[in-house]
């Protein structure tokens, strides 16, 4: 690979991408709306061209991957928006792809898998998705597959990180840098995966360099398991942090959700935080090697670090 371009290239795990790239010694095209954000992101990195555009807009998506060899799609939609913009996103980058004779490779999350019951979660076991979102991104997958593209789907757990702001642990994470009462999302007496999204972008990269990896399913799971109680230890030793961290229920997302959209949306997805999908790693390290593990302790004071650098 010798150009690579990243649509949603402002998000975190695009900007994380772009980063493990860059680090490769990869050209990278950076492509997203916001062209503020991506001049504040990447203006002193030689290496990344930016590209402001619309991943809707087929002509667009087109003319950012001349010249490409990997289109990486980590364009994210507010859930609302889900069913209406997913897919046609997909179809602008397979077009794209069919054109340049780009591979694509697609960060995707544990939606589609569903329910599970029990842990080590792998690239064969059936997908059941029960929620609506979770229909979508199995539908995403299976038009990547018979798109005759070569592809690769690279599964990951909820993601923190630097610029990694649309996630429920930046919902905590925000609050506790401005030393204001904060949030968290779900039980915090169940052990659940959160990936650090640099991490997660080297495991992809990775897949994405080799030739045998494509027309797959990959798992990239995290460091391990963490209950909410104590991460949120990990965030006061690295903090400083000793004001109350609130629990929010299903319930209280239910009720919140009556007057905000966003959150209403979020209701069908909060079963993950009570019956958590805790994916294997061990297809990833047959072929690959170690699936980057950052400590939790380090990934939570670099993420604090950068948002308070970002003020």
């Amino acid at each position: 690979m010798k150009k690579a371009l990243v649509l949603g290239a402002s998000g975190g795990m695009g900007y994380a991408l772009v980063l493990e790239l860059v680090s490769q010694g990869i050209d990278v095209i950076a492509f997203s709306r916001n062209k503020d954000k991506l001049d504040a992101l990447y203006q002193n990195k030689p290496e990344v061209t930016i590209v402001s555009g619309d991943a809707l807009v087929e002509k667009q998506v087109i003319d950012a991957s001349e010249g490409v060899d990997i289109i990486f799609h980590a364009v994210s939609f507010s859930y609302q928006e889900w069913s209406e913009k997913h897919p046609l996103c997909v179809e602008n980058i397979i077009k794209a792809a069919e054109i340049h004779h780009a591979k694509i490779a697609l960060v995707d999350n544990i939606y589609a898998y569903g329910r599970q019951l029990g842990m080590d979660v792998n690239e064969d076991t059936r997908k059941n998705p029960h929620t609506k979102k979770g229909k979508i991104r199995l539908a995403m997958e299976e038009r990547l597959k018979s798109s005759g593209v070569p592809s690769l789907i690279a599964h990951m757990p909820d993601i923190y990180g630097p610029n990694a702001e649309n996630t429920i642990l930046h919902e905590t994470l925000k609050s506790v840098v401005l030393n204001k009462t904060a949030n968290f999302v779900g039980n915090p007496k169940v052990a659940r995966e959160f990936i650090y999204t640099l991490d997660g972008a080297k495991a992809m990269v990775e897949l994405a360099l080799r030739r045998d990896t494509y027309n797959q399913n990959w798992n990239i799971p995290s460091a391990y398991p963490i209950a909410g109680v104590e991460l949120i230890e990990i965030i006061r030793k690295e903090s400083g942090y000793t004001k109350s961290i609130r629990t929010v229920s299903k319930t209280m997302i239910r009720f919140i959700g009556l007057f905000q959209p966003l959150l209403r949306e979020m209701v069908e997805l909060m079963y993950l935080a009570e019956e958590p999908v805790i994916l294997s790693g061990k297809k990833y390290e047959a072929k690959i090697g170690a699936v980057p593990r950052t400590p939790y302790n380090e990934g939570i004071e670099n993420t604090l670090e950068w948002m308070r650098k970002r003020g």
